[in-house]
């Protein structure tokens, strides 16, 4: 089989950038590893980024997440009791949109099967070969067959784990990583949310108030790293959210049915440069984001949107200067965003190694914003449009 673009992964960053493509008129082959029904049922996060939304829409493929998403105008931060509300389109002309990634991923694939693109499910990408050719070689394994998918430039969308890191030449990229103390515990509860995500910083540590509709409501506590979801009860769950939220009437959060608990360990990840040859990586192949800022999926749709740009010219133009300089232009915008979230979860987390100066500079931070507008909208700023890219 041949292809202009061979992509590794059907997450949004592999998605997103095979959809952007065929508007150019340029042909890919979408490559995944696991089954429709996994990729469409991985639960993520849900907060889109005005960038996201806009590029969803622009593919025309926006419909549902404009009727079943949520409109989120509000970021509120408590501490010692208080609450700091940001008005986030007083504050920046925009909102957020509450609709699930997983929902996201389905509106893609979807709409990629039912015009029959070429989407390949249960396929094993084996070795990426000729990265330094011009004709590059993605060797991938499906229904016990072993197979080779021809190309001019391949797209590495698969993840942490994925192949195509892993293919780069051995000391081409340098890594980053910044591992955290602490996890969080999150579930999904038949509880109506509260109005606005509510981050909370308690002496007994982080917690979030979220939703994934106007019946569901994500809810998450800081634990330590080696807690287990089989250690918390329902009761023990709602008490510890009561708590740190501040609800001492135990009016404000809604309890509900809990059907769904996880534990997500928390690291900072980038890997540079995000190309070599003819191979580019996006998504979490080449960065890991904290999820306090939630950025994730947004970083992946602002990289797939600089790289179809990119290999559009290359198209074009047969100019490689726009991809030549794909990985540069991404990752000042990946480490601002790193940034973002790093300083939302030294801001609202209880550490281990914090003394009490480094806790009463944290509260004293946290006031400082409480009575500036000027601190209120660079956090809601870098909230709603941090991921944003230029066409």
């Amino acid at each position: 089989m041949k292809t202009q673009v061979a992509i590794i992964g059907a997450g949004p960053a592999g998605l997103f950038l095979a959809h952007l493509l065929k508007r150019q008129g340029i042909e890919s082959v979408v490559l995944e590893l696991r089954s429709r029904e996994y990729a469409e049922g991985r639960v993520r996060a849900g907060v889109l980024e005005a960038g996201t939304i806009d590029t969803l829409n622009n593919l025309g493929l926006g419909e549902r997440m404009m009727r079943e998403g949520l409109v989120d105008n509000g970021l509120d931060m408590r501490f010692n009791g208080r609450t700091i509300h940001l008005d986030l389109p007083g504050l920046t002309g925009r909102s957020v949109r509450i609709y699930g990634q997983q929902e996201v991923v389905r509106d893609l694939i979807g709409a990629r099967v039912n015009e029959g693109d070429p989407l390949i499910f249960e396929a094993e990408v084996v070795r990426i070969e000729g990265i330094e050719t011009s004709a590059p070689r993605v060797h991938y394994k499906q229904g016990g067959e072993m197979k080779v998918l021809e190309c001019a430039f391949v797209a590495g969308c698969d993840g942490f784990h994925g192949v195509s890191r892993a293919s780069m030449p051995e000391g081409v990229i340098t890594t980053y990583t910044r591992a955290y103390n602490f996890a969080w515990l999150g579930v999904l509860a038949k509880a109506a949310p509260m109005s606005d995500m509510t981050y909370v910083n308690h002496d007994n540590g982080f917690a979030l108030c979220s939703r994934r509709s106007a019946s569901i409501s994500r809810l998450y506590l800081q634990v330590p790293p080696s807690d287990r979801p089989e250690n918390w009860t329902d009761a023990r769950i709602w008490d510890e959210l009561h708590t740190r939220m501040f609800d001492d009437g135990r009016t404000e959060i809604q309890e509900g049915e809990i059907f769904q608990r996880d534990i997500a360990q928390l690291r900072a990840f980038i890997a540079s440069p995000m190309q070599h040859g003819n191979l580019f990586l996006a998504g979490d192949a080449v960065h890991i984001v904290p999820p306090t800022g939630a950025k994730g999926l947004n970083m992946a749709v602002a990289d797939a949107r600089i790289l179809a740009r990119s290999m559009a010219a290359y198209f074009s133009s047969n100019s490689r200067a726009e991809l030549d300089r794909y990985s540069a232009e991404c990752m000042a915008r990946v480490w601002k965003t790193i940034r973002f979230s790093a300083y939302m979860t030294g801001l609202l987390h209880r550490f281990d190694e914090h003394s009490p100066f480094d806790r009463g500079m944290q509260l004293t931070e946290l006031d400082f914003i409480s009575q500036s507008e000027a601190a209120q909208r660079a956090i809601a700023e870098q909230y709603v449009k941090l991921s944003d890219v230029a066409d």
